[in-house]
């Protein structure tokens, strides 16, 4: 019965995102006040018959209905209780309705803290969102139920050892509320077509949405990989997957629309610009749902491989693009502005941040998609891997952190940056000595490409803990857009930091060895010391023991595990792993040789938890920037104000 309830309440959800469609944007068009106040209500009953069906379906999971197919595919009686709830989004049908559940919140909230929009604005963008959620909850109910029956079965076929993890808990509801939320500033970009309205209000109501997504999405790709860093066994913090370039793209092309959106609220400049990447950003997370449910790439992220899902996806992905772009052509000859700015200033910095992002979104387009045409063309098979990425990706990235570093500086219309030459040329110093102290020094050993990385990363983070320092010595106020500005690029520059090191002096050793044997890797000696029987709910397997000394002093004892789930029978590595402030000791079990011998992985992994603390530190910049007072007021305002007004009310600085 409760399966019957989740699949009406889907029944009910679509029929309450088709009335938000139908009277959100009719209701704008022929200007009924009546009709339009029907949107938010209707968006209200969308999101509780999609939670419902939610709850539903998790509900099958917790009480083992095997009758539910879902269920018998991705659970099993002796699966823990954490595993049953993530498990709902483990496969295709369940992260599906995550998607939705995530959309539809998403919509709840636009209309919740909304109600200060000019009227048909605010319809017109509920029924976008709206018409969003319309499509997909026709994908979930015509092509992916996950509340189908079978015969009730005795048991079921598991959960993916793969996902059977706590980061998977937050993993796919971080990143979907990313990856969905990119779904809000699309949305504003097709409402600010169809009313013929593209300003500093427009941008200012956008700009936190967007940035709110984007922090989601970037925790959730930082979650992804510390889980595939320590759960794969990789040993290595991202892997250039298809799946995973799939999460990246639209971070990328967010980035520059946040950028973008800057300029706009500021000066009401790059209008046309702003609105490609909000249309832009948003088709990179409908082609990362297509990869992932199309069956075109394999990996262990992607959920279906049903050819005729990815078909629907690909032409709902061509509806809202070649939709869009209709739109902007009609308009496009109302989106000029009179507005100029020098050649040195902010302005100029974020053009040119905003083109090398894009670049760098086109590089792993590039290198995701290639592949996938040379075959469907018959061209042959290739492979894009790291060493193309590693490369290609470099060359917009380098001179885009540089830049950022002194951008942030800049003031609008036209910088004094000679002013401010003698601070640059201190910072810029500072961080080469850096470099070289810590590579030179620290490594004993040091390639140009380390040291010029390595510089800028430190260049970077010594600008951005600066500027607010700069600011308050002036006197100025010190808002917490500015304060945001400064954490996310601190974060960007410790996250170059910590790419440049531990790309460059890792360590990496393949060896086998026996109970009482060690070997020696970087300074420090990996002794086995034995292994032993170990069971978990739903697995069993073999732990070892691993004492790690340098010199004569033991740093630690770690106990990597060799897994073999009991149902699906699938052999799993659990890396044991000891953190330092500066390194990562990484032990990962492979093969038992016989005769008490394993193959064992070592590594060293310099730097590592820079990645993740500059990632983390960037998504805390985004929290702040939202948390601005002026995305607090009346959006009525101040931010309805033309471009010209707002800015001549405030210092053109900042």
């Amino acid at each position: 019965m409760i399966p019957e309830l989740g699949h009406f309440a889907l029944v009910l959800a679509f029929l309450m995102a088709l009335t938000a469609t139908f009277f959100g944007l009719v209701g704008a068009w022929r200007g009924q006040s009546a009709w339009m106040a029907v949107a938010p209500g209707a968006v209200a009953g969308q999101w509780v018959f999609v939670s419902l069906g939610f709850a539903c379906l998790t509900y099958a999971f917790i009480t083992h209905d095997f009758s539910v197919v879902y269920v018998a595919h991705n659970s099993n009686s002796q699966l823990p209780l954490l595993y049953r709830v993530a498990g709902v989004w483990g496969a295709h049908e369940g992260s599906l309705l995550l998607w939705l559940l995530i959309l539809s919140s998403w919509t709840l909230a636009v209309a919740y803290f909304s109600g200060s929009l000019p009227e048909r604005f605010r319809a017109r963008v509920l029924g976008v969102l709206a018409l969003i959620g319309t499509s997909f909850m026709a994908f979930l109910l015509w092509t992916s139920s996950p509340f189908a029956r079978q015969p009730m079965a005795a048991d079921g076929a598991d959960l993916n050892p793969l996902l059977q993890d706590p980061a998977l808990a937050l993993h796919p509801p971080m990143l979907y509320a990313g990856y969905v939320g990119t779904s809000i500033a699309f949305a504003f970009a097709v409402a600010a077509l169809l009313e013929g309205r593209l300003d500093a209000a427009w941008a200012r109501w956008t700009r936190p949405w967007t940035t709110t997504a984007w922090l989601f999405l970037t925790i959730g790709i930082a979650l992804g990989s510390w889980w595939a860093y320590y759960v794969l066994g990789w040993g290595g913090w991202w892997f250039w997957d298809a799946v995973e370039n799939a999460s990246f793209m639209p971070w990328l092309a967010s980035t520059a629309l946040i950028h973008s959106l800057a300029v706009t609220e500021k000066l009401g400049l790059f209008k046309s610009w702003t609105l490609l990447l909000a249309v832009f950003a948003f088709s990179l997370s409908l082609l990362g749902t297509f990869l992932v449910r199309s069956g075109v790439v394999v990996s262990v992220h992607a959920f279906a491989s049903d050819p005729s899902r990815g078909i629907f996806i690909l032409a709902l992905l061509a509806f809202f693009i070649i939709g869009s772009l209709i739109l902007y052509a009609w308009r496009a000859p109302t989106l000029g502005s009179d507005a100029g700015f020098a050649l040195v200033s902010r302005e100029s910095f974020l053009l040119i941040n905003n083109a090398l992002l894009v670049a760098a979104a086109g590089v792993v387009l590039i290198g995701t998609l290639m592949p996938m045409f040379m075959d469907a063309f018959g061209l042959g098979k290739i492979s894009v891997g790291p060493p193309f990425f590693n490369v290609a990706f470099l060359i917009p990235m380098l001179p885009l952190v540089a830049l950022v570093g002194v951008g942030m500086h800049a003031g609008w219309k036209q910088a004094r940056l000679g002013a401010l030459q003698n601070r640059f040329l201190t910072l810029g110093l500072a961080g080469l000595a850096l470099a070289v102290l810590v590579c030179w020094l620290g490594f004993g050993r040091a390639g140009l490409l380390t040291l010029l990385g390595f510089a800028i990363g430190a260049f970077v983070c010594l600008s951005a803990a600066s500027l607010p320092i700069a600011r308050w010595r002036r006197g100025e106020h010190l808002s917490l857009g500015v304060l945001g500005m400064s954490v996310a690029h601190l974060g960007l520059g410790l996250f170059t930091v910590g790419v440049t090191v531990a790309q460059t002096y890792k360590v990496e050793r393949d060896i086998s060895l026996g109970a009482g044997e060690s070997y020696t890797l970087a300074g420090y000696d990996f002794r086995l010391v034995g292994t032993r029987p170990v069971t978990g709910p739903n697995w069993d397997g073999v732990e070892a023991t691993v004492a790690i000394r340098e010199g004569a002093r033991e740093v630690t004892v770690l106990h990597p595990q060799k897994r073999v789930y009991r149902v699906q029978t699938n052999p799993m590595t659990q890396a044991g792993i000891a953190v330092g402030p500066t390194r990562d000791l990484f032990v990962a079990m492979g093969e038992d040789l016989g005769a008490g011998r394993w193959s064992l992985r070592l590594q060293y992994k310099p730097f590592i938890r820079f990645i993740w603390l500059g990632a983390l530190t960037m998504a805390l910049g985004g929290l702040l920037s939202v948390g601005d007072r002026r995305y607090r007021r009346a959006a009525t305002s101040k931010a309805a104000m033309p471009a010209e007004a707002a800015l001549a009310e405030g210092p053109t600085r900042g």
